[in-house]
């Protein structure tokens, strides 16, 4: 009972976090917007600025919008991952899914010169892109996840991760090579990640593909905590393993891959957030975690944002800079509490 009531006011207090993160967001940048503009603007108060509007409108909103999904569907894949692989450093970086995203979106963009005129546009639109990036990192997580059968260590896994990312990252350059200077430029843009690039026709797209993603993982909560003590017993209780795993892979492939589709490989949230929510909430129960962690990845990935674009600079930083600088100090934590150091 007195855990339940700490949970609800611990979800109170993250809604609140998550708005105001949300407000401070769109407040902060080159022009500084008071906060009190940015709620009369979005929640239509009263009258605002028609400069500030249009600043509000057409790039803070998208942005903060594009920041909370990102955060999200990461945070979300990367609870699914250490769930299933019953590996706590899993994660979509890691396990080497954004560079499956980042070898389908290289072919799309750098080998599309080679086709048709007709079928280079196809595959160059958004829908194109967002397809590439998925299969990408469903094809690099199944070879993870057969690989893993067959190790029980969990820093094999990891290992195993990492050379898959080698491997795809080693395509990637070959492919670099031969293409064209604009090919190239533009590829580099994506891979640096981007959360302001988006019109409200990707938005759109992208918001439909995470929806979609936590949909489809919400059928799997009550098989999370089964799989945590094991296949066998979950088997011993009825679930479907073959079915879960798929479905589990299915919502991972496409959160990982729209996102890394729209705004480039992002390190460490989808790893650092399902541990920092385990801590927030003292639980392992993933009917509690999966909000948690939904809730706390928007927060976090807000403030990487609001973080990358402080007021006074002249320039923004890039967000995967600023998600690894925070996600770094947590993958060390938890290497070095494994080996019993702490």
């Amino acid at each position: 009972m007195i855990k339940n009531t700490q949970h609800k006011i611990l979800f109170t207090v993250l809604l609140l976090c998550l708005v105001i993160t949300f407000l401070l967001n769109i407040s902060f940048g080159q022009v500084a917007i008071p906060i009190k503009e940015v709620a009369k603007s979005i929640f239509g108060f009263g009258e605002v600025k028609e400069t500030w509007e249009y600043i509000i409108i057409n790039f803070r909103l998208p942005k903060a919008i594009t920041a909370t999904l990102v955060g999200i569907g990461l945070s979300i894949s990367g609870l699914l991952m250490q769930t299933l692989f019953r590996n706590p450093l899993a994660g979509p970086y890691v396990l080497g899914l954004s560079s499956g995203s980042s070898l389908g979106v290289a072919f799309v963009i750098m080998g599309a010169s080679i086709l048709p005129t007709f079928l280079a546009e196809i595959f160059l639109s958004s829908f194109g892109i967002l397809l590439a990036s998925i299969l990408g990192s469903l094809f690099v997580l199944s070879l993870v996840f057969l690989v893993s059968k067959k190790l029980k260590d969990t820093m094999s896994i990891l290992i195993v991760g990492l050379m898959f990312s080698s491997f795809t990252g080693a395509i990637v350059s070959v492919l670099t090579y031969f293409s064209t200077a604009e090919q190239l430029q533009k590829f580099t843009f994506w891979s640096m990640g981007n959360l302001g690039n988006l019109s409200w026709m990707q938005i759109s797209i992208l918001s439909i593909s995470v929806l979609f993603g936590v949909f489809l993982s919400l059928f799997s909560i009550k098989s999370l905590d089964a799989f945590l003590l094991g296949e066998n017993y979950a088997k011993s209780l009825g679930i479907n393993i073959k079915k879960q795993r798929n479905l589990i892979f299915i919502a991972t492939g496409i959160l990982a891959g729209s996102i890394t589709a729209f705004v480039g490989p992002i390190a460490f949230v989808g790893l650092a957030v399902p541990h920092i929510s385990k801590l927030v909430f003292q639980t392992s129960n993933h009917k509690t975690l999966f909000f948690a962690t939904i809730l706390l990845g928007a927060v976090i990935m807000l403030l990487c944002d609001t973080v990358s674009q402080l007021p006074g600079l002249d320039f923004t930083l890039p967000i995967n800079a600023i998600t690894s600088i925070l996600g770094a100090p947590v993958v060390i934590w938890l290497l070095v509490r494994k080996r019993g150091i702490s």
